[in-house]
């Protein structure tokens, strides 16, 4: 408790309040309009925080991560679009509930949901750092290595489309990653001449095309139709019945929504409707769920600002990203100069604290913030997407540029655009090139001094416990993929025989 009341004495500095502010602002608005996503918002806001200090730079990136749920559940209840995937949920009950005119204790049980959630699950990412920070002492390179090892493998592992197609992306990801100056001989390795190179290929250009730019060509094929619910929204607190029927399932679907996060590879969409089918199950009312029952806009809003809070855990304290908006944060920390992992916290405890205190502090904001400017939400949700998608293809070729004030710089963004649609068309996921892109230079380093240890002996990987324990994880990951896939395989010929 010490140490969140030094967090959030840090994160109530004048400075760290504005960036705070700033960050669920704009992520509440992220939220709000269909099409656009946290991971773009992210690429489009980093280049502005490369100026500021880190511990501001990374409360206004957490900002936008858990703004955009709280945005989300907006477009689902009055458009009937989610505005982000983990708002599909909400969709079900919420738009119905503002067909019968019940609009206002819709949005206002998503907002005292979210904040419910968020709050309960800061707390128990506060009672397991202490756990976090001992574990990190016994890392060394071997261990972070080792650790790396199983980060990529799973991230591979979990890939919504095909392994191979992710395997290729972390092998892309690792040649990136090998571009510039060696940082054990100093040499410059496959730079050819170009003096852009020398530092490697930026991480904030890659990111900036591969999430912002690609998003908007592939959204500019799409029509994306809208029907802006238009009846005046009054009544924005929920009722006593509301809240009879609301708060346990709020405080089920914030335990399952955090602890389900934490496993590396979930997605914030799979909790909201693990809770949604669980309180539907469970429920004495069934039958109204799907036709404006309020615990099925409880239970998934307060179960996705759960494993929003959820997926940091991984992130910060292993390094593992639980998707493309955490691979992002992960580059954004190493930008900054930060070693996400084991030792953050014991490297930079004020910054883990700070971070802490602040999302308390974001969630107070966000409840304050959402209930009055739903009205300018609402008008908002009407803007052309051929005026905003222009302004961000214009937000990206500013931000890319700003980095080094650099051509070469904008050039790789559009490179990375390019290629990033293509990838989306070709079903290429860009999250595994992302953490490869990340780690690559970690796991080189680490490598390399564990071979300098051990005096280029690799048996240092299989004679220390915490580094044979993630290379017998990587491994069990993989053979267990090749023996269910061999299984699914003789099932298909059985089947075909008996045909």
């Amino acid at each position: 408790m010490s140490n969140l009341i030094t967090g959030l004495f840090v994160a109530a500095q004048p400075a760290n309040l504005l960036y705070c502010f700033s960050g669920v602002l704009l992520g509440t608005m992220v939220g709000v309009l269909p099409g656009l996503g946290p991971a773009a918002a992210l690429t489009l806001i980093l280049p502005l925080t490369l100026h500021v200090p880190p511990l501001s730079a990374v409360i206004m990136l957490c900002g936008v991560l858990y703004g955009t749920q709280y945005g989300g559940s907006t477009t689902s209840i009055l458009v009937n679009i989610p505005g982000e995937p983990s708002s599909v949920a909400t969709c079900l009950d919420g738009y119905a509930m503002a067909r019968k005119g019940r609009a206002g204790p819709a949005l206002g049980m998503a907002a005292f949901a979210s904040f419910i959630a968020g709050t309960i699950c800061i707390f128990g990412m506060i009672f397991m750092a202490s756990f976090l920070a001992e574990f990190a002492l016994r890392f060394g390179p071997p261990e972070y290595f080792a650790l790396m090892i199983f980060g990529l493998t799973i991230v591979v592992y979990l890939a919504r489309g095909s392994m191979s197609k992710a395997l290729i992306m972390v092998c892309l990801g690792l040649i990136l990653a090998g571009v510039g100056i060696d940082p054990i001989s100093g040499r410059e390795r496959f730079t050819y001449e170009i003096l852009a190179l020398a530092d490697g290929v930026g991480l904030a250009q890659v990111v900036i095309g591969l999430f912002g730019v690609s998003e908007v060509l592939l959204n500019v094929e799409r029509s994306l139709g809208r029907e802006v619910f238009e009846a005046k929204i009054k009544g924005l607190l929920p009722t006593m019945r509301d809240w009879k029927r609301s708060i346990f399932p709020i405080l089920r679907s914030s335990t399952l929504g955090f602890f389900m996060a934490i496993i590396p590879g979930i997605s914030i969409a799979i909790p909201t409707f693990v809770s949604y089918a669980l309180e539907r199950k469970i429920s004495k009312r069934p039958e109204e769920f799907g036709a404006g029952a309020i615990e099925g806009v409880a239970a998934p809003e307060a179960a996705n600002n759960a494993a929003q809070v959820g997926t940091l855990i991984p992130t910060l304290s292993l390094g593992i990203p639980t998707g493309a908006t955490t691979a992002i944060l992960l580059g954004a920390l190493m930008i900054y100069g930060l070693n996400p992992g084991p030792m953050l916290i014991k490297e930079s405890p004020q910054v883990f604290w700070g971070l802490v205190g602040s999302m308390y502090i974001g969630n107070v904001m966000l409840l304050i913030l959402n209930v009055p400017l739903i009205g300018i939400w609402v008008k908002m949700l009407k803007i052309p997407y051929s005026i905003l998608f222009s302004l961000i293809l214009l937000f990206c070729l500013i931000g890319s540029y700003s980095i080094n004030n650099s051509l070469e710089d904008m050039i790789i963004m559009i490179g990375a655009g390019l290629a990033g649609y293509l990838m989306k068309k070709f079903d290429y996921e860009a999250p595994p090139l992302v953490l490869a892109l990340v780690v690559g230079p970690m796991m080189e380093r680490a490598m390399r001094r564990s071979m300098i240890m051990s005096k280029g002996s690799f048996l240092i990987f299989f004679q220390r416990p915490i580094s044979v324990i993630f290379i017998g994880l990587a491994l069990f990951v993989v053979l267990s993929q090749f023996f269910t896939r061999k299984r699914l395989g003789e099932r298909l010929e059985m089947e075909k025989a008996e045909a």
